[in-house]
C-alpha cells in the first residue's frame, strides 16, 4: 500500500514538474496568438500564418530567458527520481 502512495505522490509531482516547465512558454505562445487574432480581426487580414513567426519569436525568447531555470528544475527532479530508485533498490522492495 505504501508503494502506491508513492508510486501516486511521484505521479503528482511529475505533473507540477512538466506544468512548471511547460507553462511559461504555452502561456507566452497563447498570449502573442490573443495578441495577433485581435491585430488580425481589427484590420481583417485573414491570413493563417502571420501569428507562426510571432509565436516561434516568443517560444524561443522565453526558453533562452528561463531555459537555464527550467533545466535545474528537470535536473532537480531527475536527481531526486534516481534517489528514490536507490532507496527501493537498498530496501529491496
Amino acid at each position: 500500500m505504501q508503494e502506491d502512495a508513492a508510486l501516486l505522490a511521484l505521479a503528482d509531482q511529475t505533473l507540477w514538474v512538466t506544468a512548471l516547465i511547460a507553462g511559461p512558454a504555452l502561456i507566452a505562445a497563447l498570449v502573442v496568438g490573443l495578441v495577433v487574432g485581435i491585430i488580425q480581426a481589427a484590420t481583417s487580414v485573414n491570413e493563417q500564418t502571420l501569428s507562426f513567426i510571432p509565436k516561434l519569436a516568443v517560444t524561443a525568447l522565453v526558453f533562452v530567458v528561463l531555459g537555464a531555470a527550467m533545466m535545474g528544475l528537470l535536473a532537480d527532479f531527475m536527481r531526486e527520481i534516481m534517489a528514490q530508485v536507490a532507496q527501493i533498490a537498498r530496501t529491496g522492495a
